[in-house]
């Protein structure tokens, strides 16, 4: 009985691979060897030949194995997007990632540039229908950098940074910025024209038509819709007539033609199922949903969501649970069953807060680390580079001085060694200061609690006031790290970046601080130049230690005025709790807070005025009442401007 059973799997894997064999044609075997001898290295010349073969699976895995066992990287490359393509169009996003990533190893072992660009966009491409919209970006940023560098762009370079300006403008669009979203798809449009292609222009029209759509301006978002349409006609593109017509579609439902966006929506679906697309399958059964809820087909409308949200879930499709939540929410209100449309409302809201949530963290974590990590990469560079200057300075001079010189170049070499010693000694301890000082800019306490202060708008549903403290908490990180990476900058900059911290910490005081700056008239802020991010800390310290154990009023008032023989004077003043009792305070609480970031101030005060030949003071005053009350305490930093 074994030997029948392994006689018969032998005769099964024999009859399949002898039918593989026999499915690539005895043409397509000519065509695969004929170009793996002829080795061409351009996208053009690849596509020339493969276009016709590069959406069959199985001709372009044959291809993809004869061109590795004769190492025909280029050829490799080229298969493998178009393998990744196909995977990507079926929302097989894992497998496409993975085919993407392999052809960009093999273009950068073969230093294949267009290849290159063409994976990192085919790889934020993915990533962006996956809405992970900060991999997708870092992809499409690193292509559109890679692409610039080439002075005489090839076509296909030139098709490549359209596609870059294109996917960067998606991710405008995603994040519901829609006028500079247009301006990328405007300028990705002038550069398709020029090219005369048509696909990028059905494309980019789309894409402003759904930016247009998302302002509610319905009749300039059709006018790019139909746009759109016709150049797919041109081409004979079946999938872009799919998704012109599903966005038409989405239109009418919008202006209330339901009867109208049914009929096409119904269409759609059809011609939707035979590309297999999961995620436009999900878009089209959410929408058509819609339009039946509209025309209180209850039990249609409810059908149809549930088979949507059903997809959703196994391709997890974020976006789209959400709207089907949604739509399903609103049927069970309708009809009167207000605890299952809760039950829809609540998942949809939970997913919503939790995409929000994790996408703000870790933009801003990833943010801090990434330019921390080039800073860092950049001063061993720097470094590096450096050292082997000194090496080859003191290579030459030991091959061309006589011996009569020996002794002397060496005592200039050890002098000249010690100085560099003592130079990046300083350097190093600069370095130190200003990673010291961003982290107590950018602590996780101050980050986290912002971010939860503008999650509480959220989920209180004032949109106004979490998009404006969003804002400035975005603006501020943004400054701080600029500011971080320069010596010195504009007194008014750092007006402007206190203002806006200020603003972000008053949101945990409920709005009670009143925060004033007042500016002597004999001070251009604008000329008078001071260390970056030298203030915070000393606001910071007064609203943890002279404010927040006060009840009442609280206030602090910055005031800057023109001091003696060229120095400014900054003066900081609270009407807190003064040093005294907030050391009583400090002790008894289980949670103290570090006030290292005004000693970190100092020491940089110290380098500042050692470049200026001079001297810094900063003094520190308790102020009283005329009962010996303490009622605040006031900083003043007197800073040279010459």
């Amino acid at each position: 009985m074994g030997k029948w059973k392994y006689g018969f799997i032998f005769i099964f894997v024999l009859f399949l691979h002898v039918g593989n064999a026999q499915s690539i044609s005895e043409n397509f075997i000519r065509i695969t060897d004929s170009l793996i001898k002829a080795g061409p290295k351009t996208y053009a010349e690849l596509d020339a030949v493969l276009k016709p073969s590069r959406k069959d699976s199985t001709l372009m895995r044959y291809f993809s194995k004869e061109a590795e066992k004769s190492n025909y990287q280029d050829g490799q490359a080229y298969v493998l997007n178009h393998l990744g393509r196909q995977y990507r169009d079926i929302s097989q996003f894992s497998k496409a990632i993975g085919l993407h990533l392999s052809a960009l190893e093999i273009a950068r072992a073969c230093e294949n540039i267009e290849l290159k660009v063409y994976s990192l966009n085919m790889l934020g491409v993915v990533y962006s229908r996956m809405d992970a919209l900060k991999s997708a970006l870092n992809y499409y940023q690193d292509a559109l950098a890679l692409a610039e560098t080439i002075e005489t762009p090839s076509l296909s370079i030139k098709r490549s940074i359209n596609v870059s300006l294109n996917g960067i403008g998606n991710i405008y669009r995603k994040l519901r910025q829609y006028s500079p979203a247009i301006e990328k798809f405007s300028e990705a449009l002038k550069l398709e024209e020029n090219l005369g292609n048509k696909l990028g222009l059905a494309i980019n029209y789309q894409n402003i038509g759904e930016c247009y759509e998302a302002q509610d301006k319905l009749e300039e978002a059709l006018e790019n819709f139909e746009i759109s349409l016709s150049y797919n006609n041109q081409i004979n593109s079946e999938r872009g007539r799919i998704i012109c017509n599903y966005s038409i579609a989405h239109v009418y439902v919008h202006q209330g033609k339901n009867e109208e966006a049914q009929v096409i929506l119904e269409e759609v679906l059809s011609n939707a199922m035979k590309l297999d697309d999961q995620k436009l399958i999900s878009e089209v059964l959410i929408n058509l949903g819609v339009a039946l809820l509209s025309q209180k087909k209850y039990e249609e409308a409810d059908t149809r969501l549930k088979e949507s949200l059903k997809i959703a879930k196994r391709y997890n499709l974020p976006e789209q649970i959400i709207n089907a939540c949604k739509s399903l929410s609103k049927i069970w209100e309708l009809k009167g069953d207000y605890k299952k449309a809760f039950q829809y409302y609540q998942q949809a809201k939970s997913l919503e807060n939790e995409i929000t949530n994790t996408f703000n963290l870790s933009y801003v974590n990833d943010l801090t680390y990434r330019y921390e990590t080039e800073k860092s990469i950049n001063k061993l560079q720097v470094l590096s580079a450096e050292n082997e200057l000194v090496k080859t300075k003191l290579r030459k001079n030991q091959t061309t001085l006589l011996i009569s010189g020996f002794a002397l170049a060496l005592l200039a070499g050890i002098f000249y060694i010690l100085y560099r010693q003592y130079q990046l000694n300083n350097d190093k301890k600069l370095l130190t200061l200003e990673q010291s000082m961003l982290r107590s800019q950018m602590n996780p306490h101050f980050l986290f609690n912002s971010l939860n202060s503008i999650k509480l708008y959220i989920i209180n549903n004032d949109k106004k006031n979490a998009v404006h403290y969003l804002n400035k908490f975005s603006k501020l990180v943004r400054k701080i790290l600029e500011a971080s990476s320069l010596k010195e900058i504009s007194l008014a900059e750092e007006l402007e970046t206190v203002e806006l911290y200020m603003n972000i910490e008053n949101i945990r005081f409920s709005n009670e601080i009143n925060f004033n700056i007042s500016i002597d008239d004999e001070v251009d802020i604008h000329t008078v130049k001071i260390p970056s991010l030298i203030l915070q800390p000393f606001l910071e310290n007064a609203l943890w230690h002279g404010l927040s154990s006060i009840e009442g009023e609280k206030r602090i008032d910055l005031e800057v005025s023109r001091g003696n023989n060229d120095f400014i004077d900054i003066s900081i003043t609270d009407n807190g709790v003064g040093r005294d009792a907030a050391e009583i305070i400090k002790k008894s609480k289980v949670l103290k807070r570090k006030s290292v970031g005004i000693e970190i101030t100092k020491e940089r005060l110290a380098n500042f005025a050692k470049d200026y030949q001079n001297t810094f003071d900063v003094t520190i005053i308790d102020l009283f009442d005329k009962e010996k009350n303490a009622t605040g305490t006031r900083v003043v930093l007197h800073i040279p401007t010459i």
